[in-house]
């Protein structure tokens, strides 16, 4: 060896020189450059193919290596091996858990690739060693990959230069909206839900017919999210939300039914969950929250999931449970309801970037307008070439036998040939390499027909590259092909109701109650059992305390879990589901309407309809003070926000009347003050739209107003009470019908005794009726204790009401064997003869 110790070193002026530099500054450069290869190569998805690189490369080796859908299925260990050796430098782990992915029916809408074998389940449980596992491609994931090889993409060499892969996929159709992807990378992530092919092919095309469009014109085709496992979506605010912006919070529901186990025991039945939930933690869970008594009423829970039945989590309950709390206590303590976080994040041009759902759609837009574009010129220009040898074929085969000659007889055929028939060498290359018995047996017409269809391809490649839209064409054809063949039903359903507060309803009681609303906007809820019931000419209970000057204006029966539509005097819908209208005991005034719902100043309630389903099938009848009438299909009324929604475009100096639902098969009668009626069949007003005026529904003079609108399915009989309290019943085919706008027939006979009509209600006879008087005070009858009477007749008494006191409103009720009967006795006149004194003491009304 060598020896240096007494050698001196002589360094030069730039090795000698020394940097100091921050070590934050290196660490900062080096986590920098971490990060990005994280997020380019590895976390995040092209906005183009929606794949992240690893999906790429196994699509794409899959392809290369002929594992086509029209082949055997291959092991996957085979596969992963073969992208690891040629593409994707990692662990056969990443690369096999990818693969396993795509082939899940539960993770991806749909599945690009077709496994054969254990590939995992809801339940969490893993894929089998991908040794025992077989795949190929799925038939989707086939058309990915077309026209690849027509230089539509570029290539790039891979991690040791010995193989090229593409840096993306064609992909004929939008994958990352279809099939979603999720990815967190460093100081970001990604989560993007997937969707219905069939609806995003629809919103591309609407897109590309105009760029302008707007988000909520989007949704008419693309409705929102379609999860692979199905759910319910609760409302479109945060469907809206995520396409507007790129981030929005989705709340999906599992789907459950109430049922009967036929041994009169309740049951809940889950037949799907949420989007990413484990269904074997979803039934521990709820197993906990029984033992931990959080959740009470169920007696057990057993998981019958099964590859016939589909998910089916049964849930037994105990006779005394009401089944609706416990699934609304599910939904808040367990994953049965949960929550998408939608970050719309992808790699544009390389770069991450938050993308809204129009930036999602013209990036794919715009990328397959390039596809189209460089593969149109790479045919073009294969054309022009085959054309160009075919002319050069055409020439030789009509000489063919001198042609045949030369190139035995010349020492040097294709300077020969050039020379004879003036070819270039391409064409002369085109003649040699033929052998000599097919270039004996050419045939000139058969040449001079591909020469005819080549050049008719090339001038359709011509055409196409002319314009963008002859391009876009091309791009909405064969989208609309993939759409056609591949395209299935949306698995997930979108309600219309946004996110409840599942604290409140979830220990509220399904139970009947009655709702009074002052004409000074003071609201209440009040048990139907708050009533009991009397004879008629009785003198009633006091029902509602009012301020000064205030009357009784609305009274209606309902559900405390169903919605309640509130029409106001100008032509608004508002929408409160019942337990939220505050119960007050019988005395109270109950408070101001605007606390309920946000209804303006101007306006006050003048209708409440309780509704439990949105269809098409079902219409919402509208009546005005001015005898106007028109009707709305249901479904309208599905989505209505929190400001409300106008219902009906109103007249000068009119108001809303009433609303009624009905199934277009019905007879609405309209009632005036003039005592007079009027009924039509519903068909002769056509359905109209929400914003729509109305059309004549009963003939008024100046002075006269619509005071009730009925419908004949309510019942049989015509119930009309005066002002003054006198009432009777009629059947309802004592009044003849007549044509809409009529001015009506007598229904009851107007007098000074009497008054004018004050209410019109169409009844069966077996029910109870509510009356309410201006001054707050409230009897309830049986109907069948009212007289029926011919229609032109005055009545008989159904309540005493004092000489200044007049009848507001009234409102019909199921009769209640089980309510307090209190009885006054009736002389032949029907006239009360005697008042029976209240029982009980009346509390001082609330302030």
């Amino acid at each position: 060896m060598e020896n240096y110790e007494n050698e001196e070193v002589v360094l030069s002026e730039e090795q000698g020189k020394i940097e100091e530099a921050l070590l934050t500054d290196n660490v900062k450069e080096g986590f920098l450059s971490y990060a990005m290869s994280v997020i380019v190569s590895r976390a995040l998805p092209d906005v183009r193919d929606g794949f992240k690189p690893v999906q790429r490369r196994i699509i794409y080796a899959m392809n290369e290596d002929g594992y086509t859908p029209d082949k055997a299925h291959v092991k996957c260990a085979k596969i992963t091996g073969n992208v690891m050796g040629k593409y994707h430098p990692h662990g056969d782990s990443s690369i096999y858990e990818a693969l396993v992915r795509m082939a899940q029916d539960f993770s991806m809408r749909y599945v690009l690739v077709d496994g054969h074998g254990n590939f995992g389940n809801l339940d969490g449980d893993g894929a089998a060693a991908a040794r025992y596992t077989e795949a190929r491609l799925s038939k989707l994931a086939v058309s990915m990959v077309k026209d690849i090889n027509e230089k539509t993409v570029d290539f790039v060499d891979n991690y040791d230069g010995t193989e090229l892969e593409p840096t993306v996929l064609p992909c004929k159709f939008p994958n990352l909206l279809v099939n979603g992807s999720s990815g967190i990378a460093v100081g970001m992530a990604t989560e993007i839900p997937t969707h219905n092919l069939a609806e995003v092919c629809d919103a591309i095309e609407a897109y590309a017919k105009n760029s302008d469009i707007t988000v909520d014109e989007l949704m008419e085709h693309m409705k929102g999210p379609d999860f692979p496992t199905g759910g319910i979506i609760l409302g479109r605010s945060g469907i809206k939300k995520l396409y507007e912006t790129g981030k929005g919070k989705i709340v999906v529901r599992g789907v459950a039914n109430i049922t009967d186990n036929g041994k009169g025991r309740p049951q809940i039945i889950i037949s799907e969950i949420p989007y990413g939930v484990n269904k074997a933690s979803l039934v521990q869970k709820i197993g906990q929250l029984i033992d931990d008594k959080v959740i009470e009423g169920i007696t057990d829970v057993n998981d019958e999931t099964s590859y016939k039945t589909g998910v089916r989590i049964v849930i037994d309950l105990s006779k005394e449970s009401v089944p609706e709390v416990v699934l609304n206590r599910l939904y808040k303590e367990t994953e049965l309801q949960t929550a998408f976080n939608g970050n719309m994040v992808a790699l544009v041009n390389g770069a991450p970037r938050l993308l809204t759902l129009k930036d999602m759609l013209h990036e794919y837009l715009e990328f397959q307008v390039e596809i189209i574009t460089r593969r149109t010129q790479y045919r073009l220009e294969k054309a022009k070439n085959r054309d160009h040898i075919l002319e050069g074929l055409i020439i030789a085969s009509d000489d063919i036998e001198e042609v045949v000659r030369i190139i035995k007889a010349a020492e040097n055929p294709a300077e020969a040939l050039k020379e004879k028939y003036n070819l270039d060498d391409a064409q002369v290359e085109a003649i040699l390499s033929m052998t000599l018995r097919k270039l004996s047996r050419i045939e000139g017409n058969k040449l001079l027909e591909e020469r005819a269809m080549i050049e008719e391809n090339i001038c359709e490649y011509n055409r196409i590259l002319e314009s963008r839209e002859n391009i876009i064409e091309v791009v909405l054809q064969e989208l609309n092909e993939i759409k056609k063949r591949y395209s299935d039903d949306r698995k997930t359903f979108i309600s219309g109701e946004e996110v409840s507060d599942i604290d409140d309803e979830d220990l509220i009681k399904r139970e009947e109650c009655i709702v009074t609303l002052t004409k000074g906007g003071y609201i209440k809820r009040m048990p139907l059992d708050e009533f009991s019931a009397q004879n008629r000419g009785g003198k009633g209970h006091r029902g509602l305390t009012t301020k000064e000057d205030d009357v009784v204006d609305t009274v209606v029966k309902i559900n405390t879990h169903t919605d309640i539509l509130m029409f106001t005097n100008l032509g608004k819908v508002y929408r409160i589901r019942g337990y939220k209208i505050p119960e007050f005991s019988r005395t109270s005034k109950g408070i101001p309407v605007v606390n309920v719902i946000d209804v303006a100043e101007e306006e006050k309630i003048t209708a409440i309809l309780p509704v439990d389903y949105y269809d098409t099938v079902h219409y919402l009848w509208f009546a005005t003070k001015k005898g106007l009438c028109k009707r709305v299909v249901l479904s309208e009324f599905e989505s209505i926000r929190q400001n409300g929604k106008i219902a009906i475009s109103l007249k000068e100096d009119d108001e809303l009347l009433g609303v009624k639902i009905t199934d277009g098969d019905n007879i609405v009668c309209f009632a005036a003050d003039n005592g007079k009626m009027v009924g039509f069949k519903e068909e002769e007003c056509r359905a109209m739209g929400r914003t729509a005026s109305g059309v004549r529904g009963i003939r008024l003079a100046d002075d006269e107003t619509a005071v009730s609108v009925g419908t004949s399915h309510e019942g049989k009989y015509v119930l009309v009470l005066s002002e003054k309290g006198y009432g009777k019943m009629s059947p309802v085919d004592q009044y003849r019908l007549t044509k809409r706008g009529a001015k009506g027939v007598i229904t009851i006979a107007s007098s000074e005794k009497n008054g004018k009509l004050a209410a019109m209600r169409l009844v069966n006879g077996d029910e109870d009726l509510i009356v309410f008087t201006k001054s707050g005070t409230v009897i309830r009858i049986r109907l069948s204790d009212v007289k029926i009477s011919s229609r032109n007749t005055m009545g008989v008494k159904i309540i005493n009401v004092g000489e200044k006191e007049r009848v507001a409103t009234v409102a019909v009720v199921p009769h209640d064997d089980n309510s307090e009967e209190e009885f006054a006795e009736v002389d032949n006149n029907g006239e009360a003869a005697e008042i029976v004194e209240e029982k009980e003491e009346i509390n001082e009304a609330e302030d």
